[in-house]
């Protein structure tokens, strides 16, 4: 069978799900997306899907289902791409594991660490796990704005079991609808040096209500978010994981650096557009749980298995969960429990 005549479920389509669906669906895929906002599901099957690129418009028929009506489905699917929030993922990944075909693969497309937690419900010779770098937004049902364009868009892909690596060029092909691939060789490692570079960007800046672009204005603030950087490194080396190139840099352009942590930060915003706002403050906006206490939450806590103080990543947690409870709103005001690390 060929790839194009295979099923494809994209589940959860907030703004990057939606990205994806659209341009998936585009390149002649067979894709069904699923999703639990009814208004956005609707929206989508009566008027499409507009994604709003920095240089043009675009308006893609899809087809998309509430997640509830899985139920009444009789299939499975030959690839599943997730692209729930970190939190979201055992109870989403029990919920389509009947309907993934037996040789099928999930892909999840996510922030944090949630490879293992879908190759213990599906299986490692089911499992594909990514790195993604593409900011985009949702706010309004079926439209989506999409701030990095697709040539500047990123995916890293890598298996945990050697038989999966076989497999890889399965969902290389698919996701080259959407921007660029890489096959990593240690994608666990690269999952957490994207989980580096978030913990610089989505926390701190959300906790300011502010985007990145405006955000590095602040005096001193690209130094307080290299001690973020720093934290979450020395934990991961500590926990056993390499530093290792994302978004597309190269290997030699790691071992030449003297920060690389900071190289890879400067490719992510030089990619991501001046527009960009991270997914954090969008769910400060909403009034929705974070992502933070899978990111900074989990730095602080590795930090104390391994007797490494993690103050910053501390606070940054601390202030997300005021904001969470209402305590305190998103706002520079916030900057004064962090001038102190500065």
């Amino acid at each position: 069978m060929k790839l194009k005549e295979k099923k494809i479920a994209i589940l959860g389509t907030g703004a990057n799900g939606s990205c994806a669906a659209a341009d998936i669906t585009s390149a002649g895929y067979d894709v069904e997306l699923f999703d639990q906002w009814p208004e956005h599901v609707n929206c989508m099957n009566l008027d499409g899907l507009t994604i709003n690129l920095p240089n043009e418009t675009k308006n893609i028929a899809v087809r998309a289902n509430h997640l509830c009506t899985l139920a009444e489905m009789n299939k499975k699917f030959d690839y599943v791409f997730l692209f729930v929030k970190a939190y979201d993922t055992q109870w989403i990944t029990r919920l389509i594991e009947p309907y993934l075909a037996s040789d099928g693969i999930l892909v999840g497309v996510q922030n944090a660490m949630t490879a293992e937690r879908i190759s213990n419900i599906v299986g490692a010779e089911r499992t594909i796990a990514c790195v993604v770098e593409c900011s985009s937004e949702l706010f309004t049902p079926g439209i989506i704005q999409r701030d990095t364009p697709n040539e500047k868009t990123w995916f890293g892909i890598g298996v945990e079991k050697e038989v999966m690596k076989a497999r890889l060029g399965e969902i290389e092909e698919i996701l080259n609808a959407v921007g660029n691939v890489d096959i990593v060789d240690d994608i666990i490692s690269a999952k957490w040096m994207k989980l580096i570079i978030n913990a610089m960007c989505m926390g701190p800046f959300a906790s300011l209500g502010s985007n990145l672009y405006d955000g590095f204005r602040i005096p001193g603030i690209k130094e307080l978010v290299m001690k973020i950087g720093t934290e979450a490194l020395t934990v991961g080396q500590k926990h056993g994981y390499k530093i290792v190139p994302i978004f597309g840099l190269t290997e030699e352009q790691i071992i030449n650096s003297n920060s690389p942590i900071e190289l890879m930060l400067d490719k992510l915003i030089s990619d991501i557009g001046p527009n960009a706002r991270d997914a954090v403050l969008h769910d400060h906006i909403k009034g929705r749980y974070s992502e933070v206490d899978e990111i900074n939450g989990l730095v602080a806590d590795l930090g104390k298995i391994y007797n490494i103080d993690t103050p910053i990543n501390t606070e940054i947690v601390n202030i997300t969960r005021n904001i969470h409870s209402g305590k305190l709103s998103p706002s520079l005001d916030n900057l004064s429990f962090l001038t102190k690390y500065i």
